[in-house]
């Protein structure tokens, strides 16, 4: 029997990229998923992989940085399918053009801040009761490498990464012993489009950065889905408060 059979998994940034990879791979262990997202096109593309893998699912648009959008997302998937069993808060933004933070701007902050720290909370806030409910459940918020150590040039980010590992520790430590697991993900240098971006769509910057990381490349984003499976899974079920780096050995030089 596959592993999420009979539960419920909810992805935010579930569009593209590594959020993507998740959803399918949850759908492949069984569970039924949500995806959420701003993009329309790509997250129904989403739902056609999670049915070709087996299981079902729905798109549901959604600014995790708005707290109504976020309480719809979990209220429908409750709705629908009657519970919620596990979450990858996965939906993240980052500089739009890569600069000193000196000629960053306050819009540019406050949208960084709002979708990779408020959004997380705000996540958390509405996933969380609803896990409670039915004895527990468990939590993955997306970090990075970033969140453990300093890159220039995109220090928002650096900083908003940074926080979700702070959110992360202090929800596992409230809720511990309720049954509820909160960790987080920290990968390297993924192939996605905010990768590509930050390498200004330059293949031969992309090569650079995997040469970066000791195991000789990038990693792909189904990598990274195995990451977020295990640590929901039971198999994790004595680890929480956790950062897991999967980062091909980037952060031990």
């Amino acid at each position: 029997m596959a592993m999420f059979t009979g539960k419920v998994a909810l992805v935010t940034g579930g569009s593209a990229g590594i959020g993507q990879a998740t959803a399918v791979a949850f759908a492949r262990e069984g569970a039924k998923v949500v995806v959420a997202s701003r993009r329309v096109k790509e997250g129904d593309e989403t739902v056609h992989l999670i049915r070709e893998a087996g299981s079902d699912g729905f798109f549901i648009k959604t600014d995790v940085a708005k707290a109504s959008e976020v309480k719809t997302m979990v209220e429908k998937t409750v709705a629908t399918y009657g519970r919620l069993d596990y979450a990858f808060n996965n939906a993240g933004v980052i500089e739009p053009k890569p600069g000193p933070l000196v000629e960053q701007t306050e819009e540019t902050f406050d949208q960084i801040v709002n979708v990779n720290i408020k959004g997380v909370w705000l996540s958390m806030k509405y996933e969380i009761p609803e896990m409670l409910k039915r004895g527990g459940g468990a939590i993955v918020n997306m970090s990075s490498v970033a969140g453990v150590i300093g890159f220039p040039e995109i220090a928002i980010y650096v900083a908003s990464k940074h926080a979700v590992i702070g959110l992360t520790k202090a929800a596992a430590l409230e809720y511990s012993k309720s049954g509820v697991r909160i960790n987080a993900v920290n990968p390297g240098a993924i192939e996605t489009d905010m990768l590509s971006h930050v390498a200004g769509g330059n293949p031969e910057a992309m090569s650079q950065m995997g040469a970066h990381h000791p195991i000789g490349r990038i990693g792909k984003p189904e990598e990274i889905a195995e990451a977020v499976i295990w640590l929901c899974s039971d198999k994790a079920s004595f680890v929480t408060g956790h950062s897991l780096l999967v980062d091909g050995g980037l952060t031990i030089q």
